[in-house]
């Protein structure tokens, strides 16, 4: 559904993206994650016509996205910082909404107000941040898009609203085949609710997996080993703690057949621990140089 192949975009000089792939198949809620600066903002605002590429290609279900209304028609696009016309009631950023998305559903716009605590006739400067993202996403899923991109969708709602809006999103995945990609810096939740993750560094992309192979693919191990024996060769470690003779090690690769490797150390003691997207994500960048340092004030 969502296409973009060596995506390359400079500001001034400094490069943004460099040699961006990313593949999202239609229906997935897909995490795009990455550290600050990492370049994500940027390929977000091409997905969303905004930024013409350099070179490359950025396509939705084959069509190019930059300048192309057809597209942009069955494209919904949610930043950070919410936009509204100055003076503009919900009604009426939901009046412009209708005009600019043919399949907007205005049945739908009113059922869709039991789930958000806000009034059509509320002017959108008076409401908090937290109460802009509410309409914003009450108007998105009122338009029908098959595409929704997401930037920093849910920050600053509360953890009861949170829910709600990420169980509409999620119905619609399910009922209507909706396609979202959504970058936020909230691993944990991401964790919850999507199925593909890609993690992007210095403009590029690290790794796009499936989340679940993602998951059997990059393991935590425990182990003490007999003083002296060393750990097989050829195992891919990517970080590695010791405290006396406990171990600690994130390889990438299947539990069963580390574990059977590790067996030729003849541990003492081994035990195969669950990895979180946070610590994927840390480890997959270069596991120390992106842990939480202690500094001697």
């Amino acid at each position: 559904m969502i296409q973009v192949a060596d995506l390359y975009k400079s500001f001034d000089g400094f490069m943004a993206l460099n040699g961006l792939n990313i593949s999202v198949p239609q229906g997935a809620v897909y995490g795009l994650v990455g550290p600050n600066g990492a370049g994500k903002s940027t390929v977000i605002r091409h997905l969303a016509g905004i930024y013409r590429q350099d070179s490359g290609t950025v396509t939705i279900g084959g069509e190019p996205v930059y300048e192309n209304p057809a597209v942009k028609e069955r494209l919904a696009y949610i930043p950070d910082d919410i936009f509204y016309f100055g003076g503009a009631t919900i009604r009426d950023m939901m009046r412009f909404y209708a005009a600019m998305y043919p399949r907007f559903d205005a049945e739908r716009f009113e059922k869709l107000a039991a789930a958000f605590p806000l009034r059509p006739e509320q002017s959108m400067r008076r409401l908090s941040k937290g109460m802009q993202k509410q309409a914003a996403f009450w108007l998105t899923l009122s338009c029908c898009p098959e595409v929704i991109v997401l930037d920093e969708p849910v920050d600053g709602l509360d953890p009861v609203m949170r829910r709600q809006v990420w169980s509409l999103l999620l119905q619609d995945v399910a009922e209507r085949g909706t396609t979202v990609l959504v970058s936020s810096h909230n691993l944990r939740e991401l964790e919850d609710v999507c199925d593909h993750v890609g993690i992007m560094n210095g403009g590029k992309m690290l790794l796009e997996r499936p989340l679940s192979e993602m998951q059997e693919n990059t393991v935590k191990i425990q182990l003490a080993l007999p003083e002296g024996q060393a750990l097989p060769e050829g195992l891919e470690i990517l970080h590695s703690t010791q405290t006396g003779r406990l171990r600690q090690l994130i390889l990438r690769g299947r539990a069963e057949e580390l574990t059977e490797r590790l067996q030729e150390a003849q541990p003492y003691f081994m035990d195969v621990l669950p990895l979180s997207l946070e610590e994927i994500f840390i480890y997959e960048l270069g596991g120390a140089e992106h842990e939480i340092k202690d500094i001697v004030l």
